[in-house]
């Protein structure tokens, strides 16, 4: 019987996780959301580790505010760097595989082709940064690990990401103004959950650094007349393409990761 503790339970992956929880035979799974289970508080962490044995944790629980980490770093390392530092060391007291999910921002956007395990890494923005950091952590604290990377993360039913917000705004009629001067893989939250259930809880798949997204490459721009076809809100919606959309923080170029 397989223990999983999923943090961050809350937000759109541990919601799209919490779906399937009951059908998964020999397994239970305990959820916290980030109220319940802080993971910045060592003490907090090491308890819970304690009392319980986890054969698996799944960490959703991360600061993903790119712009409000620019101008205030320290929330998004405290989370994204410490909080997973002390995963990892309670993960390895405790013996427990670790899952942690991390981000195509840990690349700096200027090669040309997609982006694989084995190129180097050279975040752009302190979001990145943190996310980096916290991998470097796990790979220096524990050898049972699990690091996935992806990109665009969304869910059509939970939590506010691009999908959700284009699809409310063209239902509101107002105008969408979308830039193409990124490119990326948006990722629907049901493809990172099949493959943390698939290929890791009931696989046999070896330790590592994996990339998991739906690997079809599109702009913003693409990607939201995607969204209106979908949703059949073409002719509701009023999308303007953006090529002087500017954001604090600098954002990758190219983050297509395969």
């Amino acid at each position: 019987m397989n223990k999983i503790l999923v943090t961050g339970s809350s937000g759109q992956l541990g919601l799209t996780l919490q779906e399937l929880a009951s059908t998964i035979e020999n397994t239970t799974f305990e959820f916290k959301t980030s109220s319940e289970l802080d993971i910045t508080n060592q003490n907090l962490v090491n308890e819970l580790f304690k009392n319980n044995h986890f054969d698996y944790c799944i960490n959703c629980a991360a600061y993903t505010n790119v712009e409000q980490a620019e101008k205030t770093p320290e929330p998004a390392f405290k989370v994204n760097a410490e909080g997973v530092k002390n995963l990892a060391m309670a993960c390895k007291s405790y013996g427990t595989k670790l899952i942690h999910i991390s981000t195509d921002y840990v690349f700096d956007g200027e090669k040309e082709s997609s982006y694989t395990n084995r190129d180097k890494t050279n975040p752009i923005n302190e979001y990145g940064k943190s996310k980096l950091k916290g991998e470097e952590y796990i790979r220096q604290i524990l050898d049972e690990h699990y690091i996935l990377r992806t990109s665009w993360l969304y869910s059509k039913k939970y939590g506010h990401n691009f999908y959700r917000t284009i699809v409310k705004k063209a239902q509101e009629g107002q105008e969408l103004r979308i830039t193409d001067q990124q490119r990326g893989c948006p990722t629907d939250t049901a493809t990172l959950r099949k493959f943390i259930l698939n290929e890791i809880i009931m696989g046999d798949l070896e330790f590592g650094t994996f990339h998991v997204t739906d690997k079809v490459p599109m702009t913003w721009y693409d990607f939201a007349k995607k969204i209106l076809k979908e949703n059949n809100l073409r002719d509701k919606a009023k999308l303007v393409l953006d090529r002087d959309y500017r954001t604090f923080a600098k954002r990758p170029k190219n983050s297509v990761i395969i």
